[in-house]
């Protein structure tokens, strides 16, 4: 009974900010996404950047998040770690370019935070911008709906 109130619980918080992706995983309203299923969250001339849920669903249970080091420069579409789960492993590519600020150390010790709170807690890395142009290049949640709907036919 006790979980079954806590996830109502969660789901309504999400119904706030986000909206379903085929009743299963969610996209989140004020995101921008990349095709490689990575999600930024902006502001001012800072990105927090994460894997979306679509991707923690398809990688089943995250054991590992390979972090890189606070002050390492990131590239727009370039690998700067990786996410090892019990079915896979998998490279995370920055969607924009900059020099990373902050890692999310919590993800050393408790990396199911990538699959339980992927928008929130399960956030990477933050990155210091160095051309806010390359958002124009992202999804928005629309479009990111229709990519995974498009890609998932495929398989």
């Amino acid at each position: 009974m006790a979980s079954s109130l806590l996830w109502a619980t969660r789901a309504a918080s999400f119904l706030r900010i986000s909206v379903p992706y085929r009743g299963f995983a969610t996209v989140c309203k004020d995101l921008k996404y990349a095709d490689s299923h990575e999600w930024v969250k902006v502001e001012g001339n800072s990105a927090t950047i994460g894997i979306t849920d679509h991707a923690q669903d398809h990688l089943g249970d995250v054991v590992y998040v390979e972090l890189p080091e606070e002050g390492a420069e990131v590239t727009q579409g370039a690998g700067f770690g990786a996410v090892e789960s019990v079915k896979a492993t998998s490279d995370i590519n920055s969607p924009v370019s900059g020099k990373v600020v902050e890692v999310n150390r919590e993800l050393n010790d408790s990396p199911g935070l990538v699959n339980g709170s992927p928008y929130e807690n399960g956030w990477i890395i933050k990155v210091e911008m160095k051309n806010v142009d390359e958002l124009n290049c992202l999804m928005d949640p629309d479009q990111y709906s229709k990519f995974c709907e498009e890609e998932d036919a495929k398989h």
